[in-house]
C-alpha cells in the first residue's frame, strides 16, 4: 500500500464515486509526479461511470465534448477532469479517434495512452502499471505503450509531447520511440498552428528548454516547425576577431540555456535573436566572417514567424522588439539623448527583458556574463530614466500654457508643451513645476 498525501478535494472525489459504487482512479501526469515527489495541480480521474452518472453525483459538473471528460469545478478555483474509461478506434487525421467507446476495464482504458510513465493509475491505495511506467520513471526514459508507430500515427502531437515531458523531466527518449519520431516527423503538419505554438511554449518554459531544442533538431522536428532556426546550424561565426566558439544554432540554443527570464516569450527571443545570420554570412578582405544587419532580416523573419504560430498581438509586438533592437551599443561615450532613443525604441517595459536577452547571447557565445562597459550601462539606463521622455512627463501640461498665455487649445500650445520638453531633455531646464511655469511667462513677455 502506498500513502500519498492528498488533498482533500481529492479525496472527496474518490470517496463520492466509491460511495456510489463506481471504480475511480488518479490517472497519468497526476500519478506521474506523485512518484517523482513533484507539485500537482492538474488532477485527472478516470471510472467506469458514464459521464451523466458522473453528472448525478457532481451537480456543478459539465460535458460537453465526446471523450467522456466530465469537468468538476473545485472551490480552490482548479477544475478536475473525470473521463469515463474508453477504447478508440480509427485516426484517419492523425490526431483525433474516428470512434470512441466507453471501456469496460481500467486495463483497456491505459492501453490508448501515449507514454508508459503517463499510463499509471492509483486507486488510493495501489499503482496499477501495466506498461512498466514506474520502471521507465526510475530509468528516465520516454516509452510509448506498445509500438511507437501505432501511438505517433494516432495522434501525430505525440511527436512534439514526447520532447517537451524529456524538456520537462529531464529524460531521454528511448531508442525505438526515438527512430519512430524521425520516421514520422512530417506527421507533424497535420497539427494546428496553436497545439503547435503551446508545445514549444511548454519547452520553453520548462527546466531543460536547450536540451528540448537540441532533441527536436535531432529529431528532424525542428525543420519540420521551425525551418528558419533548423537553418542557424552549420553557419559558422568562428573567426579572427570573433569571441564566438559555436555555429550560429548552436549559439542561439545555447544562449536560450543561460536565459534567466522565465518568460516564454523573452526565451523564444533569445532563441531567435540571430536568426537573420544565415541570410547574410559574409567575409570581408581580411577572411572575417561578417553578419551585416542581420538583425533587421531576423525582425522580417521573426514576423513571419510570430504569424506563422498565430502569437497574440501583444507577443508578436514583444518579440519582434526584442529581436529588432538586441545588437544596442553599449558604448560609454553614448549621450543621454542617444541612451533615451534606445529606450524609447524598446521601451521600459521591455528594459530588463532585453538586458537577459543580452547576457544570455554573451554566455551562449562562449563570452563572460558581464563586463564593465554592460554593467556602467545599466547604471546609465537607471539615470536617464529619471529625466522625462515625453511631453507627458512634464511637470506642467496644456493647461498650465492656456491659463498664463490666456490662449485657447490648438497648435500653440503643443509648440510651447515641445520647446519646454527640448529644453529639459537637452539639460537646460529642471523638470520642476515652478521653473517650468515661469518659463512659460518668459514666453509670454517675448511674445509680447
Amino acid at each position: 500500500m502506498i500513502n500519498f498525501k492528498l488533498p482533500d478535494e481529492v479525496l472527496k472525489v474518490f470517496n463520492k464515486l466509491k460511495k456510489a459504487g463506481y471504480e475511480i482512479y488518479l490517472v497519468g501526469g497526476s500519478v506521474r509526479n506523485l512518484l517523482l515527489g513533484k507539485k500537482t495541480t492538474n488532477w485527472d480521474f478516470t471510472t467506469n461511470a458514464t459521464p451523466h452518472e458522473i453528472l448525478k453525483i457532481f451537480k456543478e459538473g459539465f460535458y460537453n465534448n465526446q471523450f467522456g471528460t466530465v469537468g468538476v469545478p473545485q472551490k480552490s478555483g482548479l477544475i478536475f477532469e473525470i473521463t469515463t474509461f474508453r477504447s478508440e478506434k480509427g485516426y484517419t487525421d492523425k490526431r483525433h479517434p474516428d470512434q470512441i467507446r466507453w471501456g469496460k476495464t481500467l486495463i483497456e482504458d491505459l492501453s490508448r495512452r501515449d507514454f508508459t510513465i503517463n499510463a499509471l493509475a492509483f486507486d488510493g491505495k495501489q499503482i496499477i502499471d501495466p506498461y512498466q511506467g514506474q520502471k521507465d520513471l526510475q530509468a528516465k526514459v520516454i516509452k510509448t505503450v506498445g509500438e511507437p508507430q501505432a501511438r505517433f500515427n494516432e495522434d501525430a502531437l505525440r511527436l512534439l509531447r514526447a520532447v517537451r515531458i524529456a524538456a520537462e523531466l529531464g529524460f531521454m527518449i528511448e531508442e525505438k520511440t526515438l527512430a519512430a519520431i524521425k520516421k514520422y516527423r512530417k506527421n507533424i503538419h497535420v497539427i494546428s498552428a496553436e497545439r503547435i505554438r503551446e508545445e514549444i511554449f511548454k519547452i520553453l518554459a520548462s527546466p531543460y528548454p536547450a536540451d528540448g531544442f537540441f532533441l527536436l533538431r535531432s529529431t528532424g522536428l525542428l525543420k519540420e516547425i521551425l525551418p528558419e532556426l533548423d537553418a542557424c546550424f552549420g553557419v559558422a561565426q568562428k573567426s579572427p576577431k570573433r569571441h564566438h566558439v559555436y555555429d550560429v544554432g548552436t549559439h542561439l540554443v545555447m544562449s536560450l540555456k543561460f536565459c534567466k527570464a522565465k518568460d516564454p516569450i523573452v526565451r523564444l527571443a533569445t532563441l531567435l535573436h540571430d536568426v537573420g545570420k544565415p541570410k547574410v554570412v559574409s567575409k570581408n578582405q581580411d577572411n572575417i566572417i561578417t553578419f551585416y544587419n542581420h538583425e533587421i532580416v531576423g525582425t522580417k523573419i521573426v514576423e513571419e514567424i510570430a504569424k506563422k504560430l498565430k502569437l497574440a498581438k501583444k507577443d508578436s509586438q514583444k518579440l519582434i522588439t526584442l529581436v529588432r533592437w538586441h545588437q544596442f551599443s553599449v558604448d560609454e561615450r553614448q549621450t543621454d539623448k542617444a541612451l533615451r532613443r534606445f529606450i524609447r525604441r524598446v521601451g521600459k517595459e521591455n528594459l530588463e527583458d532585453m538586458l537577459a536577452l543580452r547576457i544570455a547571447d554573451r554566455l551562449g557565445g562562449g563570452a563572460k556574463e558581464t563586463s564593465w562597459r554592460l554593467e556602467l550601462f545599466k547604471k546609465r539606463l537607471q539615470e536617464v530614466q529619471k529625466q522625462p521622455f515625453t511631453v507627458a512627463d512634464l511637470k506642467i501640461d496644456g493647461y498650465d500654457v492656456m491659463k498664463i498665455l490666456n490662449i485657447k487649445p490648438g497648435p500653440r500650445v503643443g509648440e510651447i508643451l515641445n520647446h519646454l520638453f527640448q529644453k529639459v531633455e537637452e539639460g537646460k531646464l529642471p523638470n520642476k513645476r515652478e521653473i517650468l511655469l515661469e518659463e512659460i511667462k518668459n514666453i509670454s513677455l517675448k511674445d509680447n
